[in-house]
């Protein structure tokens, strides 16, 4: 578990590598916590300015949440249980929150497939770089899952509804060139430049006035502050998800994709 996320620093750049190869770096509870202790150590002081996140290998940045964890993980569940006086922990607020949090850019270096919360992930960074041959996608529709409205929120921010809206309905696994023309990228380079094109990206920015960065993206931070959802809305969210979080059509829907068929979904 100590080794699913690798850090390098390298000057006021630092790098964490999301190391699970053979399952296409699929990202765990373990692996986003991790990601929030690293970024909030780095928080405390002004000797990382700039970090990417990538993937091992030149298959996948990442293709999703650990499907085999997904019931217990994906609203913050503990089927262990919890107390009820305590709140239990969501993976992925902690986790997507950090970058978010985190006073300078975060830059995703995207080979291969971005996939579901790989995908996500990507999108909470502040600059995306995806080499030729990439791929992404949300195929939550296609799985039976209902996602998170701050996930939904970020995508809206990035690419708009209209595209956002295609993305999620779809469940669709898009080319880099279209990826392109949505806006989810900065950038696409060759594989073999994807390394190089990053990295001075990072140390660029990272050279620059740290005040001024951090300002920056305070700012960015607090202009989409406003948007929020009312109390009442959130719960009836919740419920939604929690009906879809114990539905035969998750179960049907991780099943099809296990055994690489399409899913017979029964709305219910």
């Amino acid at each position: 578990m100590e080794n699913e996320l690798l850090l390098e620093i390298d000057g006021f750049v630092a790098t964490l590598i999301i190391n699970r190869a053979e399952k296409r770096n699929t990202l765990n509870p373990a692996i986003l916590i991790k990601i929030a202790e690293y970024l909030n150590e780095f928080a405390k002081k002004d000797d990382v300015r700039a970090v990417v996140i990538r993937g091992q290998g030149n298959k996948a940045f990442s293709s999703g949440y650990d499907i085999s964890e997904i019931s217990a993980n994906i609203n913050g569940e503990n089927k262990e249980g919890d107390k009820e006086e305590s709140e239990p922990i969501d993976p992925l607020v902690v986790g997507m929150g950090a970058i978010e949090n985190f006073p300078y850019p975060v830059i995703a270096m995207i080979d291969g497939y971005a996939i579901g919360m790989g995908c996500d992930l990507a999108m909470t960074c502040d600059i995306r770089i995806a080499s030729e041959g990439s791929k992404m996608g949300i195929p939550v529709s296609k799985l039976g899952i209902l996602y998170p409205p701050k996930s939904i929120r970020r995508f809206i921010n990035v690419i708009g509804l209209a595209n956002t809206k295609e993305l999620i309905f779809t469940g669709r696994y898009y080319s880099v060139e279209k990826i392109k023309d949505m806006g989810i990228v900065n950038d696409i380079v060759p594989k073999a430049e994807l390394h190089e094109f990053t990295y001075n990206l990072a140390k660029e920015i990272a050279y620059n006035a740290p005040l001024a960065i951090k300002g920056h993206k305070h700012i960015f931070k607090k202009l989409i502050h406003y948007q929020t959802i009312l109390e009442k809305d959130l719960k009836e969210i919740e419920k939604m998800q929690n009906e879809t979080a114990f539905s035969e059509d998750l179960v049907e829907g991780t099943t099809a994709f296990f055994e690489k068929r399409k899913a017979v979904f029964k709305g219910k």
